[in-house]
């Protein structure tokens, strides 16, 4: 199971989901597209297997993944204050991979019926959502 974590900007959200994954599940692999290279070397550090920046990284890795985890943003044209292009979004929103996005309140835009959470709680519900789908049994 392909898992990629996509994050813009200092790849913050993207470093603590690759953290938590692995601290639950430390066999997993991850893959980590900063649509920056400070993003990306975060997320590597934070123990990500590979790697990659960048427009094309991100349509690459969107198109063959099972699960796509990362702020909502990700599916907005020029969100993450420009850095994600309408490519990007498109290809994240165009995949066939399940999505685990992450809600914000610094991309211009409001999730009807999300509940007022810290990031620490909103990346906590993401792993657990991912752990249900990439181990069915729990």
């Amino acid at each position: 199971m392909k898992i990629t974590i996509i994050d813009g900007q200092g790849g913050r959200i993207g470093r603590t989901v690759i953290e938590q994954l692995k601290e639950r599940r430390p066999n997993l692999e991850l893959y980590a597209v900063g649509t920056n290279s400070i993003a990306t070397s975060a997320m590597l550090k934070a123990g990500a297997e590979y790697g990659a920046t960048g427009e094309n990284a991100a349509i690459v890795n969107a198109a063959d993944s099972d699960i796509i985890i990362g702020p909502i943003g990700i599916v907005f044209a020029n969100a993450l204050l420009g850095e994600i292009t309408p490519a990007i979004a498109a290809a994240v929103g165009a995949s066939k991979a399940f999505k685990i996005l992450i809600p914000t309140n610094r991309c211009n835009h409001f999730v009807a019926g999300c509940a007022e959470a810290s990031m620490s709680e909103y990346i906590r519900l993401a792993i657990e959502k991912a752990e249900s789908i990439i181990f069915p049994e729990r």
